[in-house]
């Protein structure tokens, strides 16, 4: 009979084995049945080239959604309702060490999105172990934006607390008990406080409050929804190696695809919520690192299943990975996907959690996300190495008697029809980046752009060594229990 701490390890154990083990048995087929691995490969192929289509028609969707919220006066549309007056908004916002330069226009388009600074209330959370830092950046937000709330409260979360992980998830977790207290000393109603979480770097859309409020107003139950907007990384794009710049499109690409699917979407860096779902789900778990996905499952548990994400076409940008040298900016590229990656720790946890709950959630809605956490790490780990890396080396290797078949000619012929097809989705994300760029500075701008259409060249590259290979680090690391701490990704802008 397992304990619950072997059963819960086993747990964590089985995404990293499923991923080694396909590795392996890849490896072993190649050189003991090539012919098998090769039709596996033309299979798998197919398979992908079919999800590109299915992703490129939902990613024009989404494209199409964004264009339509951006061009739509969300405060006009406020005023036809009769429910807006209640409503108020709690926005946090963590820091770290950033600088105030990372700071303030992050805090500025906060400020200038507000409608009514009577219903919002700024929470800036620091750490002690950068209290240097978090009160020159609290006198900075008091000396420029006093005015712009209705109050600006600062919390510092103490360093050193027991039975928590160091990093945003703690931060966030303290934070909300302490502001637990200033509420019911309002008195407010939890139905009516909207929660909005945003890293330091964010900088929402002027109409973001507004298409949040006009959402939440509208809703049949807004309390058992977050709201997730798209998140682009504009803030020092133009700054950035081109392989951030590649990465960075990937993630929007991906996460506008789950918005416009709608049915596994799970919130994602910055995004807002209902105080009370907040509060039910008992506020972020201060002892993982993905606290921004794992809030929503936190919610869907307390609930039931009755929970769900609603797609927010508006949108948030933030900074890329970027640091002053460039070796060092592609380091914090890999730490931050691998940081990503670190999401596994999500099916250990499902699994645990969907077998205490019994039949209080449908086995269906179970099976639905632990397959949509567990392939999804799966595809991000192996992938890119299945399609560039793969196809040809069993062509290679095999044994005179295969060299001889009509499917060892016509292979090569064929993966190249696949890739090309699976190109076309690489095309389309090629063209729909233009409209989602800054707007370049004026020195050496045509260079800047002609890198644009040319850095997606090193989509392969990026892929497998800042794609796949993190994804494959954090999943070895839940394996072996070697558990990952928080990595603050590095925010620097010249």
């Amino acid at each position: 009979m397992l304990s619950d701490y072997q059963r819960y390890r086993l747990y964590e154990i089985l995404p990293g084995l499923s991923i080694w083990a396909s590795i392996f048995l890849m490896f072993f087929l190649m050189f003991a049945r090539p012919l098998w691995l090769v039709y596996f490969i033309i299979i798998f192929d197919i398979y992908w080239v079919l999800k590109v289509f299915n992703f490129s028609v939902y990613l024009i969707l989404a494209w199409r959604h964004l264009r339509r919220a951006k061009k739509t006066d969300w405060r006009a549309k406020l005023e036809g309702l009769n429910n807006v007056a209640d409503k108020r908004h709690l926005i946090f916002v963590t820091v770290y060490n950033e600088e105030w330069s990372v700071v303030r226009p992050a805090i500025e388009s906060i400020a200038a999105s507000v409608y009514d600074k009577s219903k919002f209330v700024l929470v800036i959370a620091g750490e002690e172990k950068e209290e240097e830092n978090f009160r020159r950046i609290s006198d900075q937000t008091r000396l420029n934006f006093q005015n712009y709330f209705s109050d600006i409260v600062w919390i510092m979360h103490p360093a050193n607390l027991l039975d928590e992980i160091p990093g945003k998830g703690s931060n966030m977790h303290y934070a909300e008990k302490r502001m637990l207290a200033y509420v019911d000393d309002k008195g407010w109603n939890y139905d009516n406080i909207v929660v909005t979480i945003f890293d330091i770097d964010t900088v929402c859309h002027p109409s973001y409050f507004s298409y949040l409020t006009y959402l939440y107003c509208t809703l049949p139950n807004p309390t058992r929804t977050s709201y997730q907007p798209v998140a682009l990384y504009n803030n020092n794009m133009w700054e950035s190696p081109s392989i951030l710049r590649v990465m960075a499109f990937g993630t929007t690409f991906w996460l506008m695809t789950a918005l416009a699917q709608q049915d596994s979407l799970v919130t994602f860096s910055s995004h807002s919520m209902s105080w009370r779902a907040l509060l039910d789900a008992g506020f972020h778990d201060k002892r993982i690192v993905s606290e921004d996905s794992r809030i929503f499952y936190q919610c869907f548990l307390a609930y039931n299943g009755d929970y769900r994400v609603t797609p927010m076409y508006i949108p948030v940008s933030m900074d890329t990975a970027r640091d002053n040298n460039w070796w060092q900016s592609i380091k914090n590229l890999y730490k931050q996907q691998r940081r990503w990656a670190w999401g596994v720790e999500h099916v250990p946890y499902l699994l645990w959690e969907f077998r205490k709950k019994g039949r209080l959630i449908p086995w269906w809605k179970k099976v639905k996300w632990v397959w949509n956490e567990w392939e999804g790490k799966w595809s991000w780990s192996l992938v890119a190495i299945i399609i560039t890396l793969l196809p040809r080396l069993p062509l290679f290797i095999a044994p005179e008697s295969i060299k001889q078949s009509a499917l060892y000619f016509n292979a090569p012929h064929l993966l190249q029809y696949l890739v090309t097809g699976a190109m076309a989705g690489l095309l389309l994300s090629a063209l729909l980046s233009f409209p989602l760029l800054p707007k370049a500075p004026q020195t050496k701008w045509k260079r800047r752009y002609f890198t644009i259409v040319f850095q997606w060249l090193l989509l392969p590259f990026s892929l497998i060594f800042v794609s796949s290979i993190p994804a494959i680090d954090a999943v070895t690391h839940l394996m072996f229990g070697q558990y990952l701490g928080f990595n603050v990704s590095q925010k620097k802008r010249e």
